[in-house]
């Protein structure tokens, strides 16, 4: 600890910085410690395991667009015959398949509730619905 000493005046000749450099740091730990907790995603994932590094994962992926048919790993899939059939195929060909539905934001709730029947119908269980996340506000916006 640093001695202060004081002249005949009462001026302070030299300044204990000790404490200052403390709180910086706690400060610093804490900010470190956030700044872990926020990057995390607050969504729990069931991320698959590899039992291998060659090992490969399928993926069905369905997309829903505002307009149009509904594509199937980019092919057009005109009715629900051919989702059915190329969701069967699919299984088919991997047992531990799993189908991720793109929906545009503008789609009816209802066209995205029966795709996820037809994957279910075919056999599919493992089902997740792709999403990006949210844009930051605008600076100044609450």
């Amino acid at each position: 600890m640093a001695a202060t000493q004081q002249n005949g005046n009462g001026i302070i000749a030299g300044i204990n910085v000790t404490p200052l450099v403390d709180v910086t740091l706690v400060l610093l730990v804490i900010f470190i410690v956030t700044a872990k907790i926020v990057v995390t995603p607050a969504v729990p994932l069931e991320l698959p395991r590899a039992s291998q590094s060659q090992a490969m994962q399928v993926v069905f992926s369905v997309t829903l667009p505002a307009t149009g048919p509904t594509l199937v790993n980019g092919e057009r899939a005109t009715n629900d015959q051919v989702v059915m059939r190329l969701a069967r195929d699919a299984r088919a060909a991997a047992a531990d398949l799993r189908a991720v539905i793109n929906a545009d934001g503008s789609v009816p709730h209802r066209r995205v509730i029966h795709t996820l029947d037809l994957l279910r119908r075919a056999g599919i269980s493992r089902i997740a619905f792709g999403a990006l996340p949210l844009d930051p506000p605008p600076v100044g916006a609450e």
